[in-house]
């Protein structure tokens, strides 16, 4: 017996599928369900009642899922719910409509009509007369229109265009725009992805992350994402959707997909132009997809390059300096993951290391996963061909970094590719002459000028690969003198290539390389920088070589051998030295052999152990298998990991062009310390959409706690919108407004 195929509605009859079986068909003359192709129920014109019941049965019977039905009806879940529980209790009776009127006597007698045309003659808005006369604006339309047929006296014409510029009232959280049969096609593979429709609403939630889209703009992930991507398979969520969603989570305190989970999707879907933001299961395959392609390391390179060929705020090359350092993520799952030492920590933990490169401003530009076990200074080795790919040009650049990337012969092959090196010196150096040092000063961006004392020299680094032909070098050196640990002052240099930078602006480059370890703490604590967006993980590689910790256990042993017999031989120095100075009076002591190898003995015997110890360390190999070693070793995904950080440096760069905006084009008194809390607060801010103005998406936000902040973002919704960005993947351009307080 041949199993019946589905026989499907065709979309171009106007159906509206719900889920893969069923479709419903409305028009004037009333509604049709069609299941498999089959008429199952049929209701005419105001028949409501029979139209519930259909929605109902649909659910009951299991021909579609709830959300399909309620969106293909037009309705929400909680309507849905409500109707299929009153056919379960009372029948059909529950389902029929029921017929509203006054729950009360009415407000609006012909006293209180007179009432409010007399205020609303005085030239009082629908609004302000509503709250003079203690009624809705509903009520006073009514009874001005009561006055052409009770023959009242009409309102002035001037009050009647007063009334006809009094912008529509828009609707407080109105159920989302219907999107059921995309969503059918969608899952039918006839869909590319959902483009954004939005409708009026009044005090929605979120509203305050539309403020993020000039400056998400200027990050250029969007645009990068789609040249290394090109797009996602086909489905309701397209590309732009998944990366704005995540922005925008991040931006709202749940950068993890996990915090998709704190929000309702109906409300975030507001913001992103569609009936429901997708979901943690959505966003994980979506992310999935693109981390199967493998280039998220070219979508770091895209971003990067997009990033340093722009200029600063200030009109400045963000290129001219760049700050490279090395961040430790540690990993608390159960997987085997080698171990690395975490200074912020202060012990090893297993983890992954990353090395990231910021801006002048401490801004992310790219980062890429560390080769395990590596070094800063073989890092920055490796990084220099992705700099100068990003910079784009052969110009010279300024490369900050701290003394983990220690290396006289890097410093000389930076040079030589057209890198300046700035770092901090490392090991014990002399003291410069207190006569050379001078006051020297910077002004920086804000205006604010620094003084310091320093001393200006060039020093001589030997060169590892050449200490046997004494080959060097030269280095300018730049000293400072601090306070000491414990009381006193020492002496601390900075060492650089760039001979043409003043004394000042070197040291404030130097101390503004903290900028990039404030952005690790601030990501950490906003943007959850550190997490675990997937566990998966691979085997690591069994043959590379790493270090054998037996030889660095030996040389502690020899170390300390050195210093018993450096101990027993001081000893022995001192012993004999009182055998051949005899007491006064004493007369003269003969020192025979006996007596000088009892004096010696200890110190022969902790040579001994000494020698013992330096064949036992010579013997023991530098480095080992990793399979010898540590059989069975994983290493994290990197790609999904890559991708995540990509979208949480869009949001970081977000955040510090919003905190920027409103510390230079706002008259905010507090904007130096509070720039990054007020964006923030307005980012969590409710507000409205208006889209009835054609070819522009409004935005009026609700007003904050105090004056003061709701004039600073006032002026900051004034510049924005003299942007005129466009929403992502529509031809809409945003303006934004703020209510001021009443």
């Amino acid at each position: 017996m041949t199993t019946q195929t589905v026989l499907p509605v065709l979309p171009d009859l106007g159906a509206v599928l719900l889920g893969e079986r069923a479709a419903l068909l409305e028009d004037a003359t009333g509604g049709k369900v069609f299941i498999n192709g089959q008429l199952a129920y049929v209701w005419g014109p105001g028949q409501d009642g029979l139209r519930r019941l259909a929605a109902s049965q649909l659910v009951d019977t299991g021909a579609a899922q709830v959300n399909e039905v309620a969106a293909g009806f037009g309705v929400n879940t909680e309507s849905l719910r409500r109707w299929r529980k009153a056919l379960e209790g009372t029948g059909l009776m529950g389902l029929a409509p029921v017929k509203k009127g006054p729950k009360r006597p009415s407000l609006l007698t012909e006293a209180k009509a007179a009432e409010i045309r007399a205020v609303r003659a005085g030239g009082a808005s629908l609004r302000a007369t509503a709250e003079a006369t203690g009624v809705s604006t509903d009520t006073v339309r009514r009874a001005l229109a009561m006055a052409a047929t009770t023959g009242a006296p009409p309102v002035p014409s001037n009050h009647d265009a007063a009334a006809r510029r009094e912008p529509a009232e828009l609707p407080v959280l109105p159920v989302p725009a219907a999107r059921g049969g995309e969503r059918a096609a969608a899952r039918a593979g006839l869909l590319a992805c959902a483009a954004p429709v939005f409708a009026p609403a009044a005090h929605i939630r979120h509203a305050g992350l539309f403020l993020a889209f000039p400056a998400l703009e200027t990050t250029g992930l969007l645009g990068c994402a789609k040249a290394t991507y090109g797009s996602l398979p086909d489905g309701f969520y397209g590309l732009d959707t998944i990366l704005v969603d995540a922005v925008l989570r991040a931006l709202a305190g749940e950068a993890r997909a996990e915090g998709a989970t704190r929000f309702d999707p109906v409300e975030l879907g507001r913001v992103l132009g569609l009936d429901r933001a997708p979901e943690v299961k959505t966003i994980r395959r979506k992310i999935s997809q693109l981390a199967q392609a493998g280039k998220a390391q070219d979508l770091m390179a895209s971003l990067a390059k997009h990033h340093l060929n722009a200029t600063g705020p200030g009109g400045e090359d963000l290129a001219a300096v760049l700050y490279v350092d090395g961040h430790v993520r540690a990993y608390q799952g159960g997987r085997k993951i080698g171990k690395i030492y975490s200074t912020r920590l202060k012990f090893p933990v297993p983890a992954t290391e990353e090395t990231w490169v910021t801006d002048t401003h401490g801004s992310p530009v790219f980062v890429v996963m560390a080769e395990p076990a590596a070094s800063l200074a073989s890092e920055l080795r490796r990084l220099l061909p992705e700099l100068r790919a990003a910079v784009g040009d052969g110009r010279r650049v300024l490369v900050g970094f701290d003394r983990g990337g220690w290396s006289p012969d890097l410093f000389k092959h930076m040079a030589e590719r057209g890198f300046d090196v700035l770092t901090w010196r490392k090991g014990a150096s002399k003291d410069i002459q207190q006569d050379l040092f001078k006051k020297v000063s910077h002004t920086d961006g804000h205006g604010e000028e620094r003084k310091w004392s320093v001393a200006d020299t060039v020093v001589d680094l030997p060169l590892a690969a050449t200490k046997t032909t004494g080959e060097v070098f030269p280095i300018r050196q730049l000293s400072r003198i601090v306070a000491a640990t414990g009381g006193g002052t020492r002496q601390i240099h900075i060492l650089t290539t760039e001979t043409d930078m003043s004394a000042g602006e070197v040291v404030y480059r130097m101390g503004s390389r903290w900028r990039q370890e404030n952005q690790f703490r601030y990501a950490r604590m906003h943007f959850d920088l550190d997490s675990h967006d997937t566990y998966a993980s691979t085997g690591d590689d069994e043959d590379r070589m790493v270090k054998n910790p037996a030889k660095a256990k030996a040389y502690q042993l020899v170390v300390a051998d050195r210093a018993r017999h450096a101990e027993a031989a001081a000893v022995a120095d001192a012993n004999l030295l009182a055998l051949k100075t005899p007491d006064e009076g004493a007369g003269e002591i003969m020192v025979t052999s006996a007596m000088h190898n009892h004096v010696m003995a200890p110190v022969w015997d902790a040579e001994n152990v000494l020698v013992a110890a330096e064949k036992n360390h010579k013997k023991i190999p530098a480095k080992l298998r990793l399979g010898e070693l540590n059989p069975g070793q994983q290493v994290l995904d990197t790609e999904t990991k890559l991708i995540h950080h990509g979208i949480r440096m869009a949001a970081y760069n977000t955040a510090m062009t919003i905190a920027r905006e409103i510390r230079t084009n706002t008259g905010y008194r507090r904007a130096g310390q509070e720039a990054h809390a007020l964006a923030r607060q307005a980012f969590s801010q409710t507000g409205d959409i208006d889209t009835s103005q054609p070819g522009h998406l409004t935005i009026t936000l609700d007003p904050l706690p105090t004056p003061a902040k709701t004039a600073a973002i006032k002026e900051l919704c004034d510049h924005l919108t003299a942007t005129k960005t466009r929403y992502p993947g529509t031809n809409l351009t945003l303006r934004y407004k703020i209510k001021n307080h009443a």
